[in-house]
């Protein structure tokens, strides 16, 4: 054989060995990517067979997201809170005002203020509406206009004892509404909030009573 030719059948056979090799190299490739997508489903951190991602797909709230009972909480607290600042305003405004009933209404402003500029905060986040559907008309322990009216025509004496009377009552709502949260909500902070009003709110409710005694 001549020189030429032996060059011409090492040539072959070399195409020929390729040839036989690549069939086996791709089926390695797809082998790892097999493995390398099964791996990945495994841990939830790759998609499924439509190429959306299969991780999280339980129907979860957001993390800190408040559930539809701290939503309600938060909207019926704001109003509730805002009346007894409302209330305190009326009758730290009088002359001769008893000093005693002149601190629990100051440490009421102390207290409900900074909370319902945290019930905002969070339906802010929660991109909940501030009010409920139809006001929230009809929470308990609030004050009518008239009663409102008649708190504001009284003098230091008897707006003392109107204020004690109508803050116990309107105490005891706010401690009702306290007390549905803490059995329905979800949101650690508004459960929190939740505690510290039914534990503030009925030690001050002992306070008026015993100030209505005297």
């Amino acid at each position: 054989m001549s020189t030429a030719a032996r060059a011409g059948a090492r040539a072959t056979a070399r195409r020929r060995g390729i040839a036989r090799t690549l069939p086996a190299v791709a089926l390695g490739v797809a082998g790892v990517l097999a493995f390398a997508g099964c791996t990945a489903n495994a841990d939830g951190s790759s998609g499924g067979h439509d190429g959306h991602s299969t991780a999280g797909t339980e129907t979860e709230a957001p993390a800190g997201a408040g559930t539809a009972a701290d939503v309600m909480f938060a909207q019926m607290m704001i109003p509730h809170h805002e009346q007894a600042l409302e209330m305190s305003g009326i009758v730290l405004a009088k002359d001769g005002l008893d000093p005693e009933v002149a601190a629990l209404a100051e440490e009421i402003e102390a207290a409900q203020g900074p909370e319902i500029a945290q019930l905002e905060t969070w339906l802010g986040e929660w991109d909940a509406p501030r009010e409920m559907p139809g006001g929230g008309h009809g929470m308990s322990g609030m004050l009518s206009a008239d009663e409102l009216a008649a708190l504001e025509a009284a003098d230091a004496t008897a707006a003392s004892q109107l204020f004690l009377e109508r803050m116990i009552e309107h105490h005891e709502g706010a401690v009702e509404m306290a007390e549905e949260q803490l059995a329905s909500g979800s949101h650690e902070g508004a459960i929190e909030m939740a505690e510290a009003i039914v534990a503030t709110q009925t030690a001050e409710i002992e306070r008026m009573r015993a100030l209505l005694e005297g």
